[in-house]
């Protein structure tokens, strides 16, 4: 199995590096000095253990000295001897239990420092961090400073110190694991989700195969997941498709594959685009993207066009960094750059995954203080190249074991991470990593995980409005407080259809554009929302000719004034956009009222208004022969001006095509 599952999914303990031990690496760790017993008979036991261990014949020795344990207690030399035997034989509690025993009964000793330094990392692997916590205090009171790995035990004590406070402190429920029809496989992680909730996108690994393929569940009705299918022949292939990312229309996917032919390293990034029910065949990411070394778990930005993966190649901070990607507007990914501290470190820094809001990213990293191995981490978006510092997620997110992956819904809801069934332990001599089943876990996510900005969305489908036909379109949304495109979708040419990412706090302009058609201007103003629900609003484009008209819904004035506010900005400059578009066209710019204040006035201050507009088009670049204000005061109405939110209707400035 390649990094993808080991590293990313799969629970790597540090007993790994354990349980292959040969017998003459065991007889060499025994206790450098077995002090000889007064009494006969424990003197006989030892000797007859030790010649069974210069035999190899370990289980018998053990056997021997469990007698010389139970007749003996206060001999931790004894202990210690067959600690050494249960760890040349794959046996890691019994292993634990033994050293932990006997160095409870041992002075503390130079001479005991690598008992108490294996005993502080065994009992880190099983989350005993207490007893790890005594280990590696003593460890340091009596190892020279020449003592292998000391550096390595001071931070583990940190993690110790870490994982105790975090436990008593625990911030939210842990996960479960989510019901049939899930976890059907023996493997299965990287959990992703499009922003509607309604697929879920994760790898899977059937036992008796060594290669991964992408599946998809959908939503049922009720809510329930359903049985997942492979997401298409298009995608998945005799190669190994590994970790993947869904954009939250879920119309564009990144994957892991290895070994394919042509691949630029041994693991790629490919993209593949659904139009209709169909993937296109995968295309690598290239060189911008990929690297000669190993290059996986994709995270994609909600409308597929900023990209966040793990990479080992050269010039990272560590060994394993993330890095990140953005489409251009010419079709090409920009040359992969490297996220840097503060989320890089020396350490291995993995699995990201950036929210819907795009404003904070989860990852997991070894190279700061958690409970052990790999911890996720959230950090927040403090600028276009800066995150603020990492911060641990706690318990029961981390545990002592390496944590995989994890996704947070877009409304800040549901959590979703893969991990081991704590209760699977394998038998002495079993390797871990590749013998525990691992599933897909979901969670209520609790306010100290939650992203920074909670997300809701809104979809539809793009149609003309004279044929009602769909349409292929250009989806854009921008922040009218900083005039920033935050999105850029485009709906499917077969159906027409569109998902748009909001986020919460945010006044937001959003643009459909498609060839020869008027382009539609439409608000969401969330800046001060009480209710945050997801929309559906399907979008009707007029073709470009004379006499159709579009109503320009983020043009902004103060009460009874003219003067456009600095939110027009975004409008005034799409608008600009579309006239350098379609230079034969010919514009009127229409203003209008409601029925408050006297006609006269409405003429007038609806006339101000479009001519302001003018004024702001001209000014940047526009021909005068191809513009004309004109106010039509309360005249036209589009609703009866009964209501608040009638007259606002009426309060408009549009484009007329002459």
């Amino acid at each position: 199995m390649h990094r993808i599952s080991v590293l990313g999914a799969l629970r790597l303990g540090m007993l790994c590096l354990l349980w292959l031990t040969s017998a003459e690496a065991a007889w060499s760790q025994l206790p450098v000095r077995v002090p000889t017993p007064t009494n006969t008979k424990a003197r006989s036991l030892l000797e007859k253990a030790q010649q069974q261990t210069k035999e190899r014949d370990f289980i018998k020795a053990i056997e021997t000295l469990n007698q010389l344990n139970e007749k003996f207690p206060s001999f931790g030399e004894a202990f210690l001897m067959k600690g050494s035997l249960l760890k040349a034989i794959g046996d890691n509690r019994g292993t634990l239990a033994a050293y932990r025993e006997g160095l409870a009964k041992v002075s503390p000793d130079p001479s005991h420092s690598s008992e108490y330094q294996l005993l502080g990392d065994l009992a880190l692997s099983y989350g005993d961090y207490q007893t790890a916590l005594t280990a590696y205090q003593q460890l340091l009171k009596v190892a020279p400073k020449t003592q292998r790995n000391l550096a390595k035990s001071q931070r583990q004590l940190l993690t110790c110190e870490f994982a105790l406070e975090a436990m008593k402190h625990p911030m939210g429920e842990a996960p479960v694991p989510l019901p049939a029809p899930l976890n059907s496989f023996k493997f299965q992680y990287f959990p992703a989700l499009t922003a509607d909730n309604r697929f879920l996108l994760f790898t899977g690994r059937p036992a008796a195969s060594s290669g991964e393929d992408l599946y998809i569940s959908r939503q049922n009705k009720d809510g329930s997941l359903g049985v997942p299918v492979p997401i298409s022949p298009a995608i998945n292939s005799s190669y190994n498709e590994g970790a993947g990312s869904i954009s939250g229309d879920g119309k564009t996917l990144v994957f892991a594959s290895c070994d394919r032919p042509k691949a630029i390293g041994n693991c790629d990034l490919y993209i593949s685009r659904r139009t209709g029910n169909n993937w296109s065949p995968p295309v690598n990411l290239g060189i911008a993207v990929n690297s000669t070394e190993w290059d996986s778990q994709p995270s994609l930005s909600a409308d597929g066009r900023t990209l966040y993966f793990t990479s080992t190649r050269r010039g990272g901070q560590g060994q394993e960094d993330i890095y990140v990607t953005t489409l251009q507007a010419d079709g090409t990914w920009s040359p992969a750059q490297n996220l840097g501290t503060p989320v890089n470190t020396s350490g291995k820094d993995m699995a990201p995954f950036i929210h819907a809001s795009g404003t904070t990213l989860y990852y997991v990293t070894d190279g700061l203080v958690g409970m052990g191995g790999l911890d996720v981490f959230r950090c927040e978006k403090t600028s276009a190249n800066s995150w603020s510092p990492p911060r641990n997620l706690g318990f029961p997110l981390n545990t002592f074991e390496n944590e995989a992956s994890l996704f947070v819904t877009s409304d800040n809801q549901k959590g979703f991470c893969s991990r081991s069934r704590a209760s699977e332990e394998p038998a002495a001599g079993q390797r871990l990593a590749r013998e525990r089943p691992v599933e897909l876990f979901s969670f209520t996510v609790p306010a100290p995980v939650k992203a920074r900005e909670t997300s809701t969305y809104t979809q539809g489908r793009v149609f003309d409005a004279n044929t009602k036909k769909p349409l292929k379109a250009e989806v854009k949304l921008y922040d009218l407080d900083t005039d920033v495109l935050t999105q850029f979708v485009t709906s499917d040419p077969e159906y027409g259809d569109y998902t748009v990412v909001l986020n919460e706090g945010h006044h937001y302009a959003m643009y459909a554009a498609a060839d020869k058609y008027l382009l539609k201007s439409l608000s969401f103003d969330y800046s001060d929302q009480h209710s945050f629900n997801p929309l559906t609003l399907d979008i009707y484009l007029e073709p470009v000719r004379s006499g159709r008209s579009v109503v320009l819904n983020n043009l902004f004035f103060d009460t009874n004034k003219y003067e456009l506010k600095p939110q027009s900005r975004t409008e005034l400059n799409r608008l600009i956009e579309f006239l350098q578009q379609y230079r034969d066209v010919q514009i009127e710019v229409s203003g209008y009222t409601d029925n408050v204040g006297t006609p006269e006035a409405n003429i007038q201050l609806s006339q101000r208004r479009a001519q302001s507009v003018v004024e702001y088009l001209s000014g940047h670049g526009i021909s005068t022969t191809r513009l004309r204000s004109k106010g039509y005061g309360e005249g036209h109405p589009l609703a009866a001006n009964d209501t608040e939110a009638h007259r606002q209707l009426n309060r408009r400035i549009e484009l007329h095509i002459l």
